[in-house]
């Protein structure tokens, strides 16, 4: 669960990037020097004037108070030498980024201010309102795509042979099994025209967990899987498969269009109500079983069971979801069974966001 929140936290929040501006670095190195300087001097003053306490006091001699001054000089001209170099040497590498154009000048930070790295690549967005944008308004107006963050959960159980009346007999936990969904979709409109139909698709990343009851878990037997129950008195067993899926919905979009100052209607998407049809399919990327329990001793036992489980690598299935705006309700069905040699299906219910 941390893990899937984490992705979430890190698709979803897009932060724009820190690209160094090199007017503005140079200026950064020149007030370092300056306050470096201005450090030492000070500090050399404070020493000057003990040293003519000392001396006004006949402490010390005037030869005794000259050498002490020249000794105070000479160090903190070496200091000032030294923390200097490191500047200039941070300039020099300035100049040379500046050169391989991993900096940018002034005049280049306005189209930078929008731009951002998404694993390591760069995307730009252009938001500015000038009139020179007038071709890239009208291209944006007549886009047909669009793209989408998808992110979804829910809860999970299974459906024997068909029968939505066999999950009463079910022997998992019904909201205790959750599943995770996250991916990226395009949306594209069927006509060139304003239109509300739209073909979606894409790809995303599903994480299924299955809690089983009564103290079960699952056990492989040959070329089938069953649930056994477990000798300890089990606090977690839990079966989670993740895979890989590519889903495709027919969309009605039923957002009201808008109409421009210059007469020209154009279609908007996710300002209403939208329903899609469709289904999926993908392939398991892998499946781990997870037991835990208290052993004589009080101790917690953590097992990580590694194994297919006799699971079917492919899968595929039906899928559907209403929503309004960018939230709504989620169903999927597999078609194809969970387990090889078995009629069960994998049944997940939930909520969906598509954030445009």
């Amino acid at each position: 669960m941390k893990r899937i929140l984490l992705l979430v936290l890190f698709v979803t929040t897009i932060a724009q990037s820190q690209e160094k501006i090199f007017e503005k670095e140079v200026k950064k190195i020149s007030n370092a020097i300056d306050k470096i300087t201005q450090q030492h001097k000070d500090s050399l003053k404070v020493k000057v004037t003990e040293i003519n306490n000392r001396l006004e006091s006949n402490k010390i001699t005037i030869d005794e108070a000259n050498a002490l001054k020249k000794e105070a000089a000479e160090y903190h001209a070496i200091q000032i030498e030294k923390a200097v170099s490191t500047q200039e040497q941070n300039l020099q590498q300035l100049v040379q980024d500046k050169i391989d154009e991993k900096v940018l000048s002034s005049e280049d930070e306005d189209s930078k201010k929008n731009t951002f790295r998404i694993a390591g690549t760069e995307f730009n967005f252009d938001f500015s309102n000038d009139d020179d944008d007038d071709e890239k308004e009208k291209h944006r107006r007549n886009k047909r795509t669009t793209t989408q963050l998808v992110f979804a959960l829910g809860t999970n159980n299974v459906l024997t042979n068909n029968k939505f009346s066999s999950l009463n007999d079910s022997e998992y936990k019904f909201w205790q099994s959750h599943f995770y969904e996250l991916g990226f979709t395009w949306k594209t409109r069927f006509s060139k025209e304003p239109s509300k139909r739209y073909f979606k698709y894409g790809f995303s990343f599903l994480w299924n967990n299955l809690r089983a009851e009564n103290n079960q878990y699952h056990v492989v037997n040959g070329d089938e899987t069953v649930l056994s129950i477990h000798p300890e008195n089990l606090s977690e067993s839990r079966l989670r498969h993740v895979q890989m899926t590519f889903p495709m919905h027919l969309e009605f979009d039923f957002s009201k269009n808008k109409k421009y100052s210059d007469g020209e209607v154009v279609d908007r998407t996710h300002k209403s109500i939208r329903f899609g049809v469709g289904g999926f399919f993908g392939f398991k990327l892998g499946t781990r079983q997870y037991i835990e329990y208290k052993d004589a001793q009080g101790v917690v036992v953590e097992q990580v069971q590694k194994n297919n489980f006799n699971m079917n690598t492919i899968n595929y299935g039906l899928s559907a979801f209403f929503s309004y705006q960018g939230c709504g309700l989620y169903a999927k069905y597999d078609l194809n069974p969970l387990f090889k040699n078995t009629e069960t299906r994998n049944i997940s219910l939930g909520v969906r966001f598509d954030i445009n």
